[in-house]
C-alpha cells in the first residue's frame, strides 16, 4: 500500500491517490472469503466447504471485491494520510477508479486543519478584580456557619410572627370541595419564606397554638389550568410554633465548627479561603479573555468538517456526564424539548470558538517552538493511570502519544500565553482613566 499522489484542489481540500498492491488486497480477498464461506451454499457443497475458486466462478471473480476493500481501506488510507504530512480533519469522499486481481486504486478526498495566521499574542490585554475580603463577605461565611449549626425550638407564650417555623394541618377547598393536592398534615412551614402562594403565610400570622382557623387567597393566573385565578379556602391546624435559633459568634462558636481556638483566627482563616476563591476565579476570568481575544486574532478560513467535529465531541462529553447521573442524553433532550438538530445549533458558536481557540493555541505553540519532552508524556500518562487505576501501558493503547503530545504543547501555549499578557487590576483601570480624563480637561 502507497501514497501516489497528494493533491490541493480547493481550501482545505486535498486528494490523495492510493494504490493498494495485488499482494495486500489478495490477502483482504482471502479473508473475506473465511469470513463469508459459512454462510455461501452451492449445490454439492456443504455451507463453509465451497472452495473460493468455485465461488468467483459461480458469481465472478470480483465477488469478495468490495468486502476484501472494507477489510484493508482503513489501514491504507490512515498510511496514505500519515505519509502524507497533512492534518486530516474529516472524509469527503471515496472514489474507487479500479480494482481487480492486480489491486486497487483510489482517490480519497479529504479536508485538513486550514492554514492559520495569529495577529497578536503575546502582552494581550485582560483585566482582574482586586483580591480581597471584606468585612460583610466574612460576616456572611460566619452567618452561613451559624445557619449551618442553628437549631429549632418550640415557642411558648406568644402568638405566630414572621420569620417562625410552623407546624400545620391543611386543606384547600375551591367552591366548598376539596382539591388534589390541597392538603397535609403535620408539614413546617416558614412564615414570610414564600413557599405557599401569596397571602397564605401572612394570614397564620397572629395565630396561637392550637387554634384551628380558616384562610382565603386567590390562586395566581399563571398557575395549573384547573385552580388558576379562583379563590380558594384553607382549613388549618396550628400544632407548633418554633423558632430558629441560632449559636453567638464567639471563640466557643469558633471551637465548635473548626479547628481554631478563637473566633478571630476562624475569620482570618476565611478571609483566606475568600482570596483564593477570588484569586482562582480571577485566573478563569484572565483565561477567558485572552482566548476571546486570541480567537478574534486569528485569521484562518475553518472547514465546517472542524465545527461538526467539535460539536460530535461536545455531545459526547454531555451524554458521558448524564450518563454518571443514570440519565440518557435522549431523555435529557425530551425534558428540554429539543430534538438532536436543535441543540446541535444551540451549542454550533460555543463549538465554533472552541475551534478557533485550539488553532491559536496550536499555531502559538508552533511559534514559540513549544514541544512535549518525554519527562512531560511520563508524568501524564503516569497521572491518567491513577486517574483511571489503569496501568501505564493499557493508557498509551488508549491515548496515543501523538494525541499528548498536541495536547500537551497546547497547555504550555496558554501557560506562554497568560504568562506575556498584560494583566491590569479592574479599580486600577478605572482610576488611570478618570486621571485621563481629568487631565484631558485642564
Amino acid at each position: 500500500m502507497s501514497l501516489k499522489s497528494a493533491n490541493k484542489t480547493e481550501t482545505n481540500i486535498y486528494e490523495l491517490e492510493i494504490v493498494i498492491d495485488a499482494e495486500t488486497f489478495a490477502a483482504a480477498v482471502n479473508k473475506a472469503y473465511a469470513k463469508a464461506k459459512n454462510q455461501i451454499a452451492i449445490p454439492g457443497f456443504r455451507k463453509g466447504k465451497v472452495p473460493k475458486a468455485m465461488i468467483e466462478k459461480r458469481y465472478g471473480e470480483g465477488f469478495f471485491y468490495e468486502d476484501a476493500l472494507e477489510i484493508c481501506y482503513p489501514e491504507a488510507a490512515e498510511k496514505a494520510i500519515e505519509e502524507s504530512g497533512l492534518e486530516f480533519v474529516a472524509t469527503n469522499s471515496v472514489d474507487v477508479k479500479k480494482m481487480d486481481k492486480d489491486g486497487v486504486e483510489l482517490v480519497l478526498t479529504i479536508t485538513v486543519k486550514p492554514e492559520v495566521e495569529l495577529k497578536e499574542y503575546k502582552l494581550l490585554k485582560a483585566t482582574q478584580k482586586k483580591v480581597e475580603a471584606t468585612d460583610e463577605e466574612i460576616n456572611a461565611k460566619i452567618d452561613e456557619l451559624r445557619e449551618r449549626n442553628s437549631r429549632v425550638e418550640e415557642v411558648e407564650g406568644r402568638n405566630v410572627e414572621n420569620g417562625d417555623i410552623v407546624t400545620i394541618d391543611f386543606e384547600g377547598f375551591v367552591d366548598g370541595v376539596a382539591f388534589d393536592g390541597g392538603k397535609g398534615e403535620e408539614y413546617d412551614l416558614t412564615i414570610g419564606a414564600g413557599q405557599f402562594i401569596p397571602g397564605f403565610e401572612e394570614q397564620i400570622i397572629g395565630h396561637a397554638k392550637d387554634e384551628e382557623f380558616d384562610i382565603n387567597v386567590t390562586f395566581p393566573e399563571q398557575y395549573v389550568e384547573e385552580l388558576a385565578g379562583k379563590d380558594a379556602t384553607f382549613k388549618i391546624k396550628l400544632h407548633e410554633i418554633k423558632v430558629k435559633q441560632l449559636p453567638e459568634a464567639d471563640d466557643e462558636f469558633a471551637q465548635d465548627v473548626s479547628e481554631f481556638d478563637t473566633l478571630e483566627l476562624l475569620k482570618k482563616d476565611i478571609a483566606r479561603q475568600i482570596k483564593e476563591d477570588k484569586t482562582n476565579e480571577n485566573e478563569a476570568e484572565i483565561q477567558r479573555q485572552l482566548f476571546e481575544k486570541l480567537a478574534e486574532n486569528l485569521v484562518a478560513e475553518i472547514p465546517e468538517a472542524m465545527i461538526e467535529n467539535e460539536i460530535d465531541s461536545e455531545i459526547r462529553d454531555m451524554d458521558y456526564r448524564l450518563s454518571m447521573q443514570g440519565l440518557k442524553f435522549e431523555t435529557y433532550l425530551q425534558y428540554m424539548g429539543m430534538t438532536v438538530e436543535a441543540y446541535r445549533e444551540q451549542i454550533r458558536e460555543n463549538a465554533e470558538n472552541s475551534v478557533k481557540i485550539r488553532l491559536a493555541l496550536e499555531k502559538v505553540a508552533a511559534l514559540e517552538n513549544l514541544e512535549a519532552t518525554e519527562e512531560d508524556l511520563n508524568e501524564l500518562y503516569t497521572k491518567y493511570s491513577e486517574q483511571y487505576s489503569m496501568p501505564v501501558e493499557e493508557i498509551k493503547k488508549v491515548i496515543p502519544q501523538d494525541t499528548l503530545k498536541k495536547d500537551i504543547a497546547v497547555d504550555k501555549a496558554v501557560k506562554f500565553v497568560r504568562e506575556n499578557a498584560k494583566v491590569t487590576t479592574a479599580r486600577k483601570k478605572k482610576a488611570a482613566a478618570k486621571a485621563e480624563a481629568e487631565e484631558a480637561a485642564e
